[in-house]
């Protein structure tokens, strides 16, 4: 058999995705504020860019392409209704935000304490290596072993050092487990009777599971001891370190407004902020006017506005699905809006997507990160999609609604009798709602809700 080597020709089809698309795609999962910050950069990198004020020119960006480089053509967006263009006003939203002083950390209001109280020298260093290694809960979270061979010193010198921390401000700080941090504040407070220590040493699990009648057999006491010992116990802080916690918060800014007018919802986009564009009237001019410009400085302008102008399409485009997917949010989610989460529909992604016209990759990419702001609280957009469980009557109910009736079925309980999750599963059925036991376990769970026998109360 010859082999030879030959060339064909052969036409076929496969999707490409050119770098305006990959553009428009990276737009429309961009939160706004990652937004913001994207169009920013442009403005400094691309030198045709400008912020467009009140007297900006009217002439669209494709009006000016199309007649600055009429060889070229470019295939458009589908363009939709839906009125979700940017703001004509250039006002910016400012804040003005109390000043904050800077929280001291955990570790800094030890070693604070530590050098007040006169420790110097060699416990001082072993005292300021325990306070460094502390989790958020202000537990200990190097041994002593490690410790001592970390500093050169003997255990014994480490554990002086610790039991010294561990009565500092916040009592129980650099325990190493539950126990432990329950104990130091039982005894640094004088409340160590041998019922609490005995608890805390030995029946945290029946403590955990409210079995009073259990540690009281156990310990040979009454079950009336035990309430005033379990008293004691849980006004003791478990996690001594939170409140030195530093964390950031999270500032969220709705992307889209909801408010009702009369009977109907108005739906406005976010755009303070949201600098608008406009290709420099000054780079035009060099294209279109008579004066001398090399060629290489006209092809590069050329390329600039190409780019210039598919990123003002891209930021238009994002903004006119971002309004068309929140439209039909709230069309779908009005019972949600006007009675509350008992009222929500059942909903996914191929529903928004089907009635705005895109793919559903499309609807997750615009509806991630981004909030709405509706009469009810701020929600991310993703919240409004549920699956759904269909009711005896043949009714979709969404998982949300299920949700916040196992929620109030609880709140509604005695709380020496709480109801168990066979008798919410009674009751949902009794209502025309068909779940599993095992479901409403886990839907519980999802809303942090513990147990009936940890919820208890005696």
């Amino acid at each position: 058999m010859v082999q030879e080597l030959k060339q064909e020709l052969k036409l076929t089809q496969k999707l490409v995705l050119t770098p305006q698309l990959q553009q428009a795609i990276k737009l429309l999962q961009l939160t706004r504020l990652e937004l913001v910050e994207h169009i920013n950069q442009e403005l400094i990198e691309n030198p045709v860019l400008e912020e467009a004020g009140d007297d900006s020119e009217s002439e669209s960006a494709d009006a000016v392409l199309d007649r600055i480089i009429e060889s070229d053509s470019y295939s458009e967006y589908d363009g939709g209704d839906g009125g979700g263009g940017f703001s004509d006003s250039d006002e910016k939203q400012h804040f003005i935000e109390n000043a904050c002083l800077e929280k001291t950390s955990l570790m800094d209001h030890l070693v604070w304490q530590l050098q007040m109280g006169n420790m110097c020298g060699a416990d001082a260093e072993i005292g300021a290596v325990i306070a460094g290694n502390l989790s958020d809960d202000g537990y200990l979270t190097q041994s002593v072993d490690e410790i001592a061979e970390k500093m050169g010193c003997d255990t014994a010198s480490v554990e002086a050092v610790l039991r010294k921390v561990q009565v500092l401000d916040p009592v129980g700080v650099a325990s190493r487990n539950l126990s432990e941090c329950l104990l130091v504040q039982a005894r640094h407070y004088g409340l160590d009777t041998p019922t609490v220590c005995a608890i805390i040493e030995h029946h945290l699990n029946d403590l955990e599971k409210r079995n009073y009648s259990g540690i009281a057999k156990k310990l040979g006491v009454s079950v009336g001891e035990i309430n005033t010992a379990v008293e004691v116990i849980t006004s003791f802080d478990p996690r001594p370190g939170r409140l030195y916690v530093d964390y950031e918060p999270q500032y969220i800014i709705p992307d889209v407004y909801v408010y009702k007018v009369g009977t109907e919802y108005v739906i406005t986009l976010n755009d303070n902020g949201l600098p608008r564009l406009k290709i420099s009237p000054f780079y035009r001019s060099i294209l279109t006017g008579a004066r001398n410009v090399p060629a290489t400085t006209k092809d590069y302008i050329k390329d600039r506005i190409k780019s210039a102008t598919w990123l003002i399409k891209s930021i238009h485009q994002r903004q006119r699905t971002l309004y068309r997917v929140a439209r039909s949010i709230v069309e779908h989610q009005t019972g949600f809006i006007d009675k509350g989460v008992s009222s929500m529909r059942p909903m996914i992604l191929r529903d928004v997507a089907e009635d705005v016209g895109v793919h559903e990759s499309t609807v997750s990419r615009v509806t991630n990160g981004k909030y709405m702001h509706t009469p009810r609280g701020v929600f991310e957009l993703k919240y409004f999609f549920t699956g759904k469980i269909c009711a005896l009557n043949g009714e979709e109910k969404s998982v949300e609604s299920v949700k916040e009736r196992i929620r109030e079925i609880i709140a509604q309980e005695n709380g020496k009798k709480p109801v168990s999750d066979q008798k919410i599963t009674q009751a949902l059925r009794r209502e025309g709602i068909t779940v599993a036991r095992r479901t409403v376990a886990k839907y519980r769970e999802m809303l942090g809700i513990l147990s009936s026998s940890s919820r208890k109360r005696i």
